[in-house]
């Protein structure tokens, strides 16, 4: 999974935009976005931030600043080291796929912001806030709280390659805009579930009007 191959199962997979999401870090995000800038496909620079209730929550942002300043609270709010020999290596990398460092954060952890905190950590930096894999059990939203709270701003709900849109329908209903991705972690699993949708622009904003459907944007199933 490293930024160029990334970028290169993407493009062999004809995708056009990418949301990188590593857990409760953007330090590769920049590397991603340079390899696949290249090669003509946009990134959405981002976190998959696992909030004190142990919800994972993807944040997508239209710079990669603004995902290093969520980035910045996420740390400020993240306990524990890294014990490599348990978990593995977390390499930090170049868009030429040269290893640059190693992170020695407990990245897997959870943080000790809310998931109320973390949403409006997202929306602060003009980002879009969407619950992560809401079918499964682990750190999904619903697996965790068994319910999505009515006050909770979130833009839009993720499911799995495993769950169909129409089964998401059926068991989940309508109360927010739904998305299927492919929550990879091997280069395989690039594009397993993919999302369309009809914008003028590879930007946040035409996302989140999409979500709207506001001005002719929409999500496309």
């Amino acid at each position: 999974m490293s930024p160029r191959r990334i970028a290169e199962e993407a493009k062999r997979k004809c995708l056009d935009i990418l949301g990188v999401c590593d857990h409760n870090s953007a330090e590769n995000a920049g590397a991603v976005a340079e390899a696949a800038g290249r090669l003509g496909i946009h990134v959405f620079p981002g976190l998959e931030i696992t909030s004190r209730e142990e919800v994972h929550v993807l944040a997508l942002f239209e710079t990669l600043e603004s995902a290093l300043s969520m980035q910045d609270e996420v740390y400020a709010h993240l306990t524990g080291e890294n014990d490599e020999a348990a978990f593995g290596s977390q390499v930090v990398a170049s868009a030429e796929d040269e290893v640059l460092g190693f992170n020695p954060k407990l990245l897997l952890s959870a943080v000790t912001l809310s998931l109320e905190s973390v949403v409006d950590g997202v929306h602060t930096r003009q980002g879009l806030a969407i619950a992560a894999h809401i079918d499964r059990k682990s750190f999904g939203l619903l697996g965790q709280l068994g319910l999505i709270p009515v006050r909770l701003a979130l833009d839009a709900l993720e499911i799995s390659p495993r769950m169909t849109l129409e089964k998401a329908r059926e068991s989940i209903g309508l109360v927010l805009p739904l998305i299927r991705a492919s929550d990879a972690h091997a280069l395989r699993e690039i594009g397993l579930a993919t999302t369309s949708f009809a914008l003028e622009a590879a930007t946040v904003e035409e996302i989140r009007k999409a979500f709207l459907g506001l001005e002719g944007r929409r999500v496309i199933h």
